[in-house]
């Protein structure tokens, strides 16, 4: 039979048009999920991976503020470096436990008086090498010397004021309890700043809180030029809740801020117990802290000034209050 003239047969498939109804159970792994889509700098073909990655390098590199030598248990916070702030610290008698000195140093009349010092309160000394110096200093100019202090022993601020009450009551002071208290002052040489006025004037304490503080670290004893030695630092777990409690002991509590309802000269409370707290660099008072003082102070300054650093506003508040109360034991 001529193949033209075969039959067709039904064996033939024939390709069917248009979708299936299903794969049959075949190709599951094609329909299942791949996840959220990663970060652009989690993708290594992103430009932004290649933008982190320097980013990081370059933060490894910069030496850290609470940079640590091996083993030494100490940061660079702890450390007063140079040779004129560890003569000063150790004539202030700040609480110290070691003085490094560097191996190849250049004795000068400085490195020969805190060596003296050294010998008569009975700190130890250690001869380092430069690189373990600039390690331990967190890269500070430390001209070959620096002295590790001791952690700073803070009293508890409820204790202090009610201490303050009780000494004054019995006549062991002779003057109403006066105390700063710090709402957040983050810059520990603000800190510093402020122990300096509050010694100099007569204050009884000074009050930060346990959280977004500055402490007193070697920043803040350098620029308090030793005054932290001379005034007792307190810290408050709660500093709304520790100004109530002062409330109720006796103490009025005066905010500091540019637009307080009253002035600073119009503040006659020299013969009464005082707590007057000052507000962050930045955004002054807290809310909470605004709401429980007794009165809002502000210092007349004239049109063309802003505002006033904290530490230079608690310098002029505790002057004024020194000389009211001047005034008062002279009638």
């Amino acid at each position: 039979m001529p193949r033209d003239s075969r039959p067709k047969t039904s064996a033939v498939r024939k390709e069917r048009k248009g979708p299936t109804k299903g794969t049959g159970g075949q190709g599951k792994r094609r329909l299942q999920g791949k996840g959220p889509t990663p970060k652009a700098e989690d993708r290594v073909y992103h430009k932004a991976h290649r933008q982190k990655q320097l980013a990081d390098r370059a933060a490894a590199k910069r030496p850290s503020n609470r940079a640590r030598t091996s083993g030494s248990g100490y940061g660079a916070d702890d450390v007063v470096a140079g040779r004129n702030s560890v003569v000063e610290a150790l004539a202030e008698h700040v609480p110290a436990k070691q003085l490094l000195i560097a191996r190849d140093i250049d004795t000068d009349g400085r490195v020969r008086e805190s060596l003296q010092h050294c010998a008569t309160q009975g700190i130890s000394v250690k001869e380092v090498t430069r690189r373990q110096l600039d390690t331990a200093t967190g890269e500070a100019v430390h001209q070959g010397i620096a002295l590790v202090l001791e952690p700073y022993n803070y009293a508890d601020a409820t204790d202090l004021t009610e201490v303050l009450i009780e000494a004054s009551a019995k006549g062991h002071i002779g003057h109403p309890p006066l105390l700063v208290a710090c709402d957040s002052i983050t810059d520990p040489r603000n800190l510093g700043a402020i122990l300096r006025a509050s010694a100099a004037f007569g204050a009884d304490g000074v009050v930060i809180p346990e959280r977004r503080s500055a402490g007193v670290t070697a920043t803040v004893w350098k620029t308090s030029a030793g005054a932290a030695a001379r005034i007792p630092v307190a810290k408050a777990k709660n500093l709304t809740q520790t100004l109530k409690e002062a409330q109720q002991q006796g103490y009025f509590v005066a905010g500091l801020d540019g637009e307080g309802e009253m002035n600073l000269p119009n503040l006659n409370l020299a013969d009464q117990p005082l707590l007057l707290v000052v507000g962050s660099e930045g955004r002054g008072l807290s809310r909470l802290v605004r709401e429980t003082c007794d009165a809002i102070v502000s210092i007349p300054i004239a049109a063309t000034t802003e505002s006033l650093n904290a530490s230079m506003a608690v310098g002029i508040s505790l002057y004024e209050v020194s000389t009211l109360r001047q005034g008062v034991r002279q009638q």
